[in-house]
């Protein structure tokens, strides 16, 4: 047993030193030349190599991202495989989950959603909860990415309620309490976003800086949405978060600001100034699009207040926006009930109406002829006594 420690020790420091040197060849070929020696190791220390020398893949500095990640889905499908020949249905179940939550950083999204489909099927029989959680958690990630909301909550649901009955790694509890965070966020829900948030940096802080910083800027996105933009700075130059002060937190410092002063202007030169920290992650850009847009309404609405007619060219030059975009986003106004009023096209006008009072007789109208049928349906009941 110890001469298979110390094998176990010299794989896993041969697979860094091709690491370091960035030799992404001979890693790959590395659990392929291995497989007479995990003939005679017990199963789940097979399992544990096989894992561990897929994920140092994706530490090879000398590697994109995107190359990264193909050589480990490549180093999956290659063990899945032999996984197969061997019978070795442990492992292979979990190389396939691995795979599937590859895919998903591919955006493969299709095809790792049917990998995960079938792999549910399979997992349930067996009721391996620790496996289900992780299957449950990149099955949330992935109908979230399709835009199916109420799937991916009931997938995550699913995890979490699984998670609730067993002890699961830190890492794996902060990966579903940030993904409760990005589906409240969906909802516009910013407030509760913020908590999970907050609960899965405190874990991510201590274990992966990558993840951690990332969840950081969700957390100042929830706390900017829900009307806390004043409360950034206080957050950054906190005891964890302090470690991660860098461009990403200047990003997020200056989307604060923008929104703290209500500048359009503001807002949309911190986007373009900071665009590979902001735009480029699809959560941050897509909040970010919806805070412009409420930005925009309450400038609009603003500037609008005291006109009862104006004309949109006029609007347009006060808040320095294209006029197509202005008489766009009016007429969306409109149709919203934001406010009340028409677009005059031909004179390229904006008449603006007073906010309707509601009229109690059409309401107690109602009342009376509801109150009358009642009345009318009981006289029919007790003629049917008679």
């Amino acid at each position: 047993e110890q001469v298979q420690r110390v094998k176990e020790h010299a794989i896993y420091k041969l697979a860094q030193l091709y690491i370091q040197f960035g030799r992404e060849k001979e890693l790959a070929s590395l659990l392929q030349a291995l497989r007479p020696f995990f003939a005679t190791l017990a199963r789940a220390k097979t399992g544990k190599i096989v894992r561990t020398v897929i994920d140092m893949v994706a530490k090879v500095k000398v590697l994109d991202a995107d190359r990264a990640l193909q050589l480990q889905a490549d180093l999956c499908l290659d063990s899945i495989e032999w996984c197969k020949q061997e019978k070795h249905t442990f492992l292979r179940q979990r190389v396939e989950a691995r795979l599937a939550s590859i895919y998903f950083q591919q955006d493969k999204f299709q095809p790792a959603l049917d990998l995960i489909t079938e792999l549910l099927h399979e997992i349930k029989k067996l009721d391996d909860k620790q496996l289900l959680v992780e299957i449950h958690l990149v099955e949330s990630k992935l109908h979230h990415a399709l835009r199916n909301v109420p799937k991916a909550k009931a997938a995550l649901t699913a995890a979490r309620s699984i998670s609730n009955t067993i002890y699961v790694v830190p890492r794996t509890q902060a990966q579903i309490d940030q993904m409760s965070g990005i589906l409240h966020a969906e909802e516009r829900d910013y407030k509760t976003a913020y908590s999970y948030f907050f609960e899965a940096f405190e874990a991510l802080a201590s274990l992966d800086e990558v993840e951690g910083l990332k969840c950081l800027k969700y957390m100042l996105l929830a706390k900017v949405a829900s009307g806390g933009a004043s409360e950034v700075n206080l957050i950054i130059n906190s005891k964890q978060a302090i470690k991660f002060i860098g461009i990403d937190l200047e990003a997020m410092q200056a989307v604060a600001k923008a929104h703290e002063q209500r500048s359009l202007e503001h807002f949309e030169a911190a986007t373009k100034k900071y665009a590979s920290q902001l735009v480029e992650d699809p959560l941050i850009k897509n909040h970010l699009g919806k805070l412009y847009e409420q930005l925009l309404e309450s400038n609009l609405i603003k500037i609008i207040q005291p006109f009862s007619c104006v004309e949109i060219a006029h609007v347009a030059k006060l808040i320095k926006l294209p006029l197509p975009q202005i008489e766009l986003k009016l007429s969306q106004m409109i149709l919203d009930h934001k406010f009340h009023g028409i677009l005059d096209q031909g004179k390229g006008q904006l008449i603006v109406y007073d906010s309707p009072t509601e009229d109690k007789t059409y309401t107690s109208g109602l009342g009376v002829i509801e109150n009358v049928g009642n009345i009318v349906d009981n006289l029919f009941r007790r003629a049917d006594k008679l």
